[in-house]
């Protein structure tokens, strides 16, 4: 048996195709440099044009494999466009990653309000773009996958899905939805389309990015208050590089979690296992 037969591919992700959406932000940007460099063909999906053009040209120096798209994950007519357009070019989607979502300070808790005063309209808004901006690209890029019969799409949760996070009250609650949404759509896909579609999430702990600098960290370097109740409760002693959740994308994307759905998983320095106690 020659070298090349005896090669372990478990892990090898060259060649598949990636959707991610929030590919222009940091976390986003800093996965598809990982995948792009071990030989994924990547489909960046971005609100702002400029910046997914930012990210698209310095991947063209990773490889050729890359497209590029801005727009809203929350409308459903120019995902399907993509998708055809992927699916044209590629002829299959393997992985979809999402990635897109955020926060508004109407639907975040001040350290002198309370829950009395949250912004309805921000509120909502924060979880369409969180739990909608899941769902949709997962019914149209997983339409894709139960046609193939295969295909890996992960989601990004939080900590504050599962424990009490003062003030992101609407953050929260969305990414509350999402780790149900996960386990259901795995459910869904693995009974109606195929044993070979999994679907899962990654729960990242305390990563520091544009969104949360400033509340975090202050402009010396040192921890803000909140910070420090974050490196308090954190057994690890620090925030996690946004390199550190490479590791966990790339086995869910590989055939080396074949066997793995439903499930959330944290990459978050220990701070889910902690009481801070």
């Amino acid at each position: 048996m020659g070298t090349q037969a005896m090669m372990d591919t478990t892990f090898d992700i060259s060649g598949k195709v990636v959707v991610l959406t929030g590919g222009s932000g940091t976390l986003g940007s800093s996965w598809a440099r990982h995948l792009a460099g071990a030989g994924a063909k990547i489909v960046i999906l971005g609100s702002t044009p400029s910046r997914v053009e930012k990210v698209k040209k310095n991947l063209l120096k990773i490889t050729p494999d890359i497209l590029g798209f801005a727009g809203s994950v929350l409308d459903r007519s120019h995902l399907e466009q993509i998708k055809g357009k992927v699916l044209k070019k590629w002829g299959r989607i393997d992985a979809l990653v999402n990635a897109a979502g955020g926060n508004r300070p109407g639907a975040t808790i001040g350290k002198e309000e309370t829950i009395f005063d949250l912004n309805l309209e921000d509120f909502k808004q924060v979880t369409r773009l969180n739990l909608d901006g899941t769902v949709i690209p997962s019914i149209v890029f997983g339409e894709a996958m139960a046609d193939q019969k295969t295909g890996s799409i992960i989601n990004i949760s939080s900590m504050t899905a599962t424990q009490a996070v003062t003030r992101v009250v609407g953050y929260s609650a969305s990414k509350a939805a999402i780790d149900n949404f996960t386990r259901w759509m795995a459910v869904e896909m693995a009974r109606k389309f195929s044993q070979n579609i999994r679907v899962n999430a990654i729960a990242p702990g305390f990563f520091i990015a544009n969104q949360n600098r400033k509340l975090l960290i202050r402009e010396d370097g040192s921890y803000t208050e909140r910070g420090q109740a974050v490196i308090d409760k954190t057994p690890m002693n620090r925030f996690g590089a946004p390199e550190e959740l490479n590791g966990a994308l790339h086995w869910l994307i590989s055939d080396a979690s074949s066997f793995v759905t439903g499930t959330i998983l944290p990459v978050d320095g220990g701070f889910s296992a902690f009481s801070g106690v």
